[in-house]
């Protein structure tokens, strides 16, 4: 493969007008480190020089066999020759250990004597790398009355030129489909758990999120939920309680207002009768009888005796002469039949 000087190159471009397309431009993509082949169809003529360009910069410049001479292959930047090869036969190019910097706009130029004019076909090439996995942000979370509202935010670290995204939830009624980066969720607690899994496409591969399950994102609202009703549940077993002992604190009061009132009663009734004391030099007349039997046996009148005791006052004389204690004191007794 001979190697011709760049300007003579340029010199063969700007010796033809401009070429006539083949019309618009054909989209292709390649994965990352992969390859790519870009399609060509010769016409049934003589060719004379087959030149393939990059963003307006010559890459390759090819001379097809012919009777009086051999193929000769020109590629502009050393760098591109061991990523340019050709198909046999119909010198379709492909490009090999594609980078992101290969993506852009190339043009193939056919020129030829038996043509007034060149012929060109144009393509665009998308360089795309195989998508990871994706990943899922949780947004600001509101739990109301034991519903959990927030938003998914699907996202690609890398990678994300031309990224399609679309969510999938399973696991309801009837699984649903949504498309956008941002997933709107309303869950329940007590409905039927739900499946959340993000997909990301690009043109060349495609790729899905970890699951997300309902109950799990919205915890705080069902730990909410049943400390609600814990509480409520607490709540409810402290009134039973109460109104079930209302009538045993009701009676135990009654009763301790009954034992009060009897043991007034009784200090009442067993208030001691103060001691008589005479004054000093009287012979008291009686004494306190402490009755054992407190049973009263019924009267005999004919066994019956009755005294009357007559207790005379003390007059005090002047010159009467003082009673000895060792003087018997006479008193009076009358048998009253």
């Amino acid at each position: 493969m001979l190697a011709y000087p760049a300007c003579f190159i340029l010199v063969l471009l700007c010796q033809h007008p401009g070429p006539a397309t083949s019309g618009a431009p054909k989209e292709l993509v390649g994965n990352l480190g992969g390859s790519v082949t870009f399609p060509l169809k010769l016409p049934g003529i003589q060719i004379d020089t087959i030149v393939w360009t990059f963003n307006t910069t010559p890459l390759v410049t090819i001379e097809p066999k012919m009777p009086d001479r051999q193929a000769n292959v020109i590629v502009t930047h050393s760098h591109n020759k061991e990523r340019v090869k050709f198909l046999q036969g119909n010198y379709s190019l492909k490009l090999s250990k594609l980078s992101k910097n290969d993506s852009g706009d190339y043009r193939m130029v056919i020129y030829s004597s038996s043509l007034k004019d060149s012929f060109s076909q144009e393509y665009r090439l998308r360089v795309y790398e195989h998508l990871s996995k994706p990943k899922v942000t949780m947004g600001l979370q509101s739990n109301e009355n034991g519903t959990c509202l927030t938003n998914l935010t699907c996202f690609m670290d890398q990678g994300g030129e031309d990224v399609t995204y679309s969510w999938e939830s399973l696991g309801q009624a009837a699984n649903e489909s949504h498309n956008g980066s941002i997933l709107p969720i309303s869950w329940r607690l007590g409905e039927r758990d739900t499946i959340f899994i993000c997909v990301v496409r690009n043109p060349i591969s495609s790729n899905s999120s970890n699951p997300i399950f309902a109950w799990k994102l919205c915890e705080g609202a069902a730990a909410d939920s049943e400390s609600f009703m814990i509480l409520a549940s607490l709540g409810v077993l402290l009134l039973i309680i109460a109104f079930a002992l209302m009538p045993f604190l009701l009676i135990m009061q009654r009763e301790k207002r009954k034992e009060s009132i009897e043991e007034r009663k009784g200090m009442d009734t067993h208030q001691e009768i103060p001691n008589y004391h005479p004054p000093s030099g009287e012979t008291p007349v009686y004494d306190t009888i402490t009755c054992v039997d407190k049973t009263i046996p019924e009267e005999n009148p004919e066994k019956t005796l009755y005294f009357s005791v007559q207790i005379p006052q003390k007059m005090e004389e002047p010159h009467s002469t003082p009673i000895s204690p060792d003087t018997p004191t006479l008193f009076t007794y009358e048998i009253v039949n």
